[in-house]
C-alpha cells in the first residue's frame, strides 16, 4: 500500500511568511523519511492553507489580483521547500460571487494549485447561488486547456470539514499546524477480498490489514524528532484507487458480488466495505470512507464506458460509503445550469445524511456524451467515455436565491 499524500496544514500568512513555509516543509520532508524507512512509497508531500478569504482577509476585501498572487507565491515557496501541491481551500457563500469567479485565473496562472468552493454546509444550509457560482467556475476552469484538465484542480466542497488529507477537499482550521496522512488503500479492500472464504472472513482481514498499517504509520509519524511543529491530525482509509485492476475499488466490489459495478448488488458491498472500515481500530480522519472516481479507477472508468454507470448511481453509492461525485468526464457544452443541478443534488445527499461529500466535474471540451476520453500524459488516470447529464438546469423554486435549510432526517 502505498502513502498517496502527507498532508500538512497551515497558516501561510500574507504576504506568504517564507520561515514559516520552510518549517513545515521540513516537517514534512521528517515524516516522508519516516514513512520511507518503514516500507511505504510516498506519492506526494501537499500544504492545505487556512481558507484563502482568511488568508487575504487581514489586507481588507480580497481582490482576483490578490488570490492570484496567493497562489502563486505559494507554488514559488513550496517547490523551494519541496512540497509537491498546495491547496487555497475553499471560498464559502459569505465570501460572495467575487471569490468564486477569481478561482479559474489562480488555478490558470499555476500547476500545482488547487482550490474548492463551499456549495452547503450545516450552519448555512445549501447555497443555491454558490451552487451555481461554483458550477460557472467548473465551467470556466473547463477551457484553461484544450482537454479540460483544469478541473482536476478543483471542487465543490458539501458539508466538509477542515482536516481531510486528500485534494481538493483538504484545507486548514486555522489552529496549530498539523499533518495528516491519506493512503492509497483500494489494494488492501482487493487483497481481502480475494484471499477470504466468506463475507466474514473478507471483514477480518480487511480490519486486521488496516489496523496493522494504522499502527505503523502512526509509530513513523509519532517518532521522536518526526514532523516537529506539526500536530498529528490522523489518517484517511477511505480505499483511494489508482488505475489498475490491482489497486482498483471496482476490483474489490466485483469480487464481493460476482457482477459488474453497476449491476444490483454493489450498493450492498460498497455499503460492507464501508462498514468494515468504519470497524477498524485506527486515528480515523477525513472522508474515511470510499471513493468512486471514475478516471482514477480502472474497473469504474470500464464499467462506466460500458454505460453501466450514470451519476445517479454513483450519487446512490455514495449514500452508503462515498466521498461524493469526482473525477467524472461530462459533456465539454454541459451548462452551468445543468452542472448547479448536479451540485444542488450532492449539498443536498450531504446535509440529510450528515457526511462530507464534494464534486469534482470534469467537462471535456469538445466531446459528447458517449465519447471516448483519454489523459495518456496522466498515469492517474484510465480511459473512458463521457457521461450522459441528464438535466438542463433547475427552474420552479429551486432557480432563486435563496440558502435551503436540509436539515439530518430525524430518528
Amino acid at each position: 500500500m502505498n502513502i498517496r499524500t502527507i498532508t500538512c496544514f497551515a497558516d501561510p500568512g500574507f504576504p506568504v511568511d517564507d520561515e514559516r513555509l520552510a518549517a513545515v516543509g521540513r516537517a514534512a520532508a521528517e515524516a516522508r523519511a519516516a514513512l520511507e524507512e518503514a516500507g511505504y512509497t510516498v506519492q506526494s508531500v501537499r500544504l492545505a492553507i487556512t481558507p484563502f478569504p482568511r488568508v487575504l482577509g487581514s489586507k481588507g476585501p480580497a481582490s482576483a489580483g490578490q488570490v492570484t498572487r496567493l497562489a502563486q507565491d505559494l507554488e514559488a515557496a513550496c517547490f523551494v521547500n519541496q512540497i509537491d501541491y498546495l491547496t487555497l481551500g475553499p471560498a464559502h457563500p459569505g465570501d460572495g460571487q467575487a471569490l468564486y469567479e477569481a478561482l479559474p485565473a489562480a488555478i490558470g496562472a499555476t500547476e500545482r494549485v488547487f482550490a474548492a468552493a463551499t456549495i452547503a454546509d450545516t450552519a448555512g444550509g445549501l447555497s443555491l447561488p454558490a451552487a451555481r457560482w461554483a458550477a460557472e467556475v467548473i465551467r470556466a476552469c473547463a477551457h484553461l486547456s484544450p482537454d479540460g484538465f483544469g478541473n482536476l484542480r478543483f471542487a465543490a466542497l458539501a458539508n466538509v470539514p477542515a482536516g481531510s488529507p486528500f485534494f481538493p477537499a483538504a484545507y486548514h482550521d486555522g489552529g496549530a499546524p498539523a499533518v495528516a496522512i491519506g493512503v492509497e488503500g483500494a489494494e488492501l479492500a482487493v487483497t481481502a477480498c480475494a484471499e477470504a472464504s466468506s463475507l466474514a472472513d473478507a471483514r477480518a482481514r480487511l480490519i486486521r490489514a488496516v489496523e496493522d498499517h494504522a499502527q505503523r504509520i502512526t509509530r513513523a509519524v509519532k517518532k521522536p524528532g518526526v514532523a516537529r511543529g506539526l500536530r498529528f491530525g490522523g489518517i484517511d482509509f477511505t480505499f483511494a484507487p489508482f488505475p489498475d485492476a490491482a489497486r482498483s475499488l471496482g476490483t474489490a466490489l466485483e469480487r464481493l458480488t460476482g457482477q459488474p459495478v453497476g449491476s444490483q448488488g454493489t450498493l450492498a458491498a460498497a455499503a460492507f466495505l464501508a462498514d468494515t472500515l468504519d470497524r477498524a481500530k485506527a486515528p480515523h480522519v477525513g472522508f474515511a470512507g470510499l471513493f468512486f472516481p471514475v478516471l482514477e479507477d480502472a474497473v469504474l472508468a470500464a464499467r462506466a464506458a460500458e454505460g453501466r454507470l450514470s451519476i445517479n448511481d454513483l450519487l446512490l453509492y455514495s449514500t452508503v460509503c462515498g466521498a461524493g461525485l469526482d473525477t467524472l468526464p461530462l459533456p465539454g457544452d454541459v451548462s452551468a445550469a445543468a452542472l448547479a443541478a448536479i451540485l444542488v443534488d450532492v449539498g443536498a445527499l450531504a446535509l440529510r445524511l450528515n457526511k462530507p461529500l464534494t464534486a469534482r466535474l470534469m467537462p471535456i471540451p469538445g466531446k459528447q456524451a458517449g465519447d471516448e476520453v483519454r489523459f495518456d500524459n496522466f498515469a492517474f488516470f484510465a480511459p473512458s467515455r463521457v457521461l450522459a447529464v441528464r438535466s438542463g438546469g433547475l427552474g420552479g423554486l429551486f432557480a432563486g436565491e435563496e440558502s435551503v435549510d436540509v436539515g439530518q432526517r430525524a430518528r
